[in-house]
């Protein structure tokens, strides 16, 4: 049976996983987002960072943190395709409602449904890497 340490080592190894993966994944759809929905002279974005961005990659971080540690518990070493595929729709929905709840205007529902795509995109790209992690034996499941 492993140490308590060792799982503990683990479980930080899969949330930093799940928090890079889950950054990047979000980093590339709001910039994507952000050219699909403006027109730029000259078809170039702008290249300043605004605070809001980066503190919405922090916050989806901290998400991917929690799910990389939770989703090793979730799946141990089952293979259950509904555990895994709950586990990222529960975070991802969560997740999105909140914003839409934060952000309530039924003219923008639209919009606002994107952002639950979003962050199921999202989890889904971090539950994939961490799968292929621990497929390679980068990363033990929980025992």
């Amino acid at each position: 049976m492993p140490s308590l340490v060792a799982e503990r080592i683990e479980s930080v190894k899969s949330g930093v996983i799940g928090a890079g993966a889950f950054g990047i994944a979000e980093l590339v759809l709001s910039i994507a987002r952000e050219l699909a929905t403006n027109v730029f002279p000259l078809g170039l974005p702008p290249v300043a960072i605004d605070l809001t961005l980066l503190i919405s990659l922090a916050i989806g971080a901290v998400s991917g943190f929690l799910f990389g540690v939770t989703y090793r518990y979730v799946i141990r070493d089952d293979r259950n395709s509904h555990l895994n595929d709950g586990a990222v729709l529960a975070f991802g929905l969560v997740r999105g409602l909140a914003l839409i709840e934060k952000n309530l205007n039924l003219s923008e529902l639209l919009s606002l449904g994107g952002l639950v795509l979003q962050s199921i995109i999202c989890f889904t790209i971090a539950r994939l890497v961490l799968d292929l992690a621990i497929a390679r034996k980068y990363l033990k499941p929980f025992l």
